[in-house]
């Protein structure tokens, strides 16, 4: 309003002028410089005495009418409402059975019992390796065997007769020890040469191919099972204290789109020296078989909740001088005007937007939220709904 009145003023300024008329678009089509700019001074001194004049009637208004100082403002009541909090990082879905499957023995792979994409199950064959006469070496072990067996039985019988020397009984004795660890360790190379699965799974690759020679230390396979799923991650130790054995976790991954719900199963006992942080395990529940070892996970652990919380939002606490903190709340105890009243808060945990009042204002109070950075303490205020 206060704007169309300096128009229009502004507007008569351009006709009117004092006693003499001035007509603008004379002057300017006359071409006279020195007209033009004499025009131009005089419509800007009338101009200038008109503002003020304006500035003392919009200063008698506002102290005549008393609905012209009130500030508009918006007010919330603040309430007991449930409150969480959480941690916020991020860690990677791994899983303990995730494993690459190595031959103990050196020779040609003379079987090979899976391909790719293939379940298993634990002890089951995977391949087999030419075991280089080591069966040939076994059985004629155990025919050396046998024979210590039968030789040891005799004299043990005539020994327990009284018949015999002790010597003899001794000898047949050491013979049959002797004879079963050659056999136990023939058998024990024998058994190197079958790769069996070390638990149920699914053959994620095939790193080798049959008739191959193959030795230790040469990757065969990696199994998988995906039964058992977690999520590991690293958390700075100034969490330490705040995450617990069981504590809840919301775990996202982005890629697939999916949230699942986890538990807190494992809180380490070494801080790392270089970053200052300690690794946590989530289990994490696999039933539509989605998750895979190594993809990112965003972890939300619960670490605070309480049932009786008063929030505010974040952007309507002021800071002010001191560090202190501030927000407005509304005096109606005069029934011809609203004040508003500066109260000291202290804070606890911020979640979304949302701060946590430990204390400074109780339950019902109405806080003042639109509005509330034009105001101080005391002023005078309209609440509009």
């Amino acid at each position: 309003m206060k704007k169309l009145v300096y128009i229009s003023a502004f507007s008569l300024l351009l006709f009117s002028c004092g006693e003499k008329k001035l007509n603008v678009d004379e002057v300017v089509e006359s071409n006279d410089i020195t007209k033009i700019r004499e025009a131009r001074e005089k419509v800007h001194a009338d101009y200038e005495a008109l503002a003020a004049q304006l500035a003392k009637i919009d200063a008698a208004i506002d102290s005549l009418d008393p609905n012209r100082s009130r500030i508009l403002v918006k007010t919330i009541a603040v309430k007991d409402t449930t409150f969480t909090h959480f941690i916020e990082i991020q860690g990677n879905v791994d899983t303990k059975q995730n494993i690459l499957i190595y031959p103990e023995f050196s020779g040609i792979l003379q079987q090979l019992n899976v391909k790719a994409g293939q379940r298993v199950s634990k002890g089951q064959v995977l391949a087999r390796i030419d075991d280089g006469g080591v069966s040939a070496q076994v059985a004629q072990a155990q025919a050396q065997l046998d024979l210590a067996q039968t030789t040891f039985d005799r004299q043990k019988r005539l020994w327990d007769q009284k018949i015999g020397s002790e010597i003899q009984y001794l000898q047949a004795k050491t013979s049959l020890e002797s004879q079963q660890k050659v056999v136990a360790q023939l058998q024990s190379q024998l058994n190197k040469t079958v790769v069996r699965a070390p638990f149920s799974g699914t053959i994620d690759e095939v790193m080798t191919e049959k008739g191959k020679v193959v030795s230790p230390g040469q990757e065969l396979f990696r199994i998988v099972n995906l039964g058992d799923m977690y999520v590991s991650a690293t958390v700075p130790e100034t969490y330490l204290s705040q995450i617990k054995l069981g504590a809840p976790v919301e775990v996202r991954l982005n890629a697939i789109g999916k949230t699942y719900k986890g538990k807190v199963r494992q809180i380490g006992n070494y801080i790392n020296p270089n970053n200052r942080t300690f690794g946590i395990e989530v289990a994490l529940p696999n039933p539509e078989n989605l998750l895979r070892p190594n993809q990112v996970a965003v972890l939300k652990i619960e670490d605070y909740k309480t049932d009786k919380a008063l929030l505010l939002p974040e952007n309507i606490i002021q800071q002010k001088a001191g560090g202190r903190l501030v927000v407005y709340t509304v005096d109606k105890s005069d029934k011809d005007e609203v004040k508003a009243v500066e109260q000291e808060v202290k804070t606890g945990y911020t979640s979304d937007g949302y701060v946590e009042i430990k204390s400074g204002i109780t339950t019902g109070e109405e806080i003042i939220t639109d509005g509330a950075k034009s105001i101080k303490d005391g002023s005078t205020v309209e609440i509009i709904k």
